[in-house]
């Protein structure tokens, strides 16, 4: 108990208790797959079937897949780079300043796409002679349908990992260790998961099928919470763990296992992501609520990603000295 306490220190950077963590996925679930009912509701599917159910027959649904062409990568990586281009347009209304690194889109290299990530981030070089890269993994059409592209583009690329990596690697006021040679995972995890919310915000996913990828996203990070702590603090078998995923997220067999042994072996590492979000959105909320009409999502942003990539207890604090700069 005391090891797994750590380990949610260490890639949390909070104090929250096993329990606290427990019950915010718990709670987060709920209200995420709530949502995601009254899209699907509206859009006429079945709602005796559970939303894990239907998400996992529209993965299967060619309406929303690519066609198996000899041309499907170079389509597939079109369609991404003009997803991340119109996200550039519309963040520079979120930000004081824009990424001068540019970011590109290329497919995971044949050698390694059949055990890589469905995408990932490669930050750009330190003296910009080299841009950022989004891998999409286009191995298998099915792990690219049209809904979930959005929010994977705005995760990895924009407003994401390449605008907050970006971001402290241009920042010359910060030390070559904290712009290049330090990861928090909360945070860097967070944001991520952030944008693709920002996104939504920002009016970049009107599609209901985009708010439904956007969502489901969100719901297996919210799911991560509650099998994490399940097997590691409430003592839940793999295959409890797997059950539970299983109806939650309609994730495949295969996949649901291979998430639940990577928890078993990496405790607390799942839980970094959800808890960076929320801790993000509690400093928003906090930050709009003292500031009222002095509120600018500029400000706060700036005073999220200024200070390279530190724990969420120092993000907290830098806000807190943003709200009491624009109060005086």
């Amino acid at each position: 108990d005391e090891y797994y306490k750590l380990k949610i220190r260490t890639f949390t950077t909070t104090d929250y208790s096993p329990e606290k963590i427990h019950q915010m996925g718990l709670s987060e679930v709920k209200r995420i797959s709530e949502r995601m009912r009254y899209i699907l509701s509206s859009l006429g599917y079945d709602e005796s079937k559970s939303v894990g159910e239907i998400m996992n027959e529209l993965n299967e649904n060619p309406d929303f897949l690519y066609a198996d062409t000899p041309d499907r990568k170079e389509i597939v990586v079109k369609d991404y780079t003009e997803m991340v281009e119109e996200a550039y347009e519309v963040m520079k209304d979120y930000f004081h300043t824009m990424p001068k690194s540019k970011v590109i889109v290329k497919a995971v290299p044949e050698y390694s796409e059949r055990t890589a990530a469905g995408g990932y981030y490669q930050s750009p070089a330190l003296d910009g002679s080299r841009p950022g890269v989004f891998y999409a993994n286009l191995y298998d059409i099915k792990q690219t349908p049209t809904y979930s592209m959005r929010t994977l583009a705005y995760h990895e690329a924009t407003p994401g990992h390449h605008h907050q990596i970006a971001h402290h690697l241009e920042n010359e006021d910060l030390t070559l260790y904290r712009r290049f040679g330090y990861y928090t995972s909360a945070f860097a995890e967070g944001w991520a998961l952030y944008s693709e919310i920002l996104a939504l915000e920002a009016g970049l996913a009107e599609d209901p099928y985009d708010e439904l990828g956007i969502l489901q996203s969100e719901l297996f990070r919210a799911v991560r919470l509650v099998v994490d702590t399940g097997m590691h603090y409430k003592r839940w078998t793999r295959e409890e763990a797997m059950k539970y995923m299983k109806t939650k997220t309609g994730m495949s067999d295969t996949e649901v296992r291979v998430e639940i042994e990577r928890y078993i072996v990496w405790p607390g590492q799942a839980l970094s992501y959800k808890v960076g979000m929320i801790k993000i959105l509690e400093l928003r909320e906090k930050a709009m609520s003292e500031l009222g009409d002095k509120f600018n999502i500029k400000d706060f942003h700036s005073a999220v990603l200024d200070h390279g990539n530190p724990p969420l207890f120092i993000v907290e604090e830098m806000v807190n000295n943003m709200i009491r700069e624009n109060l005086n």
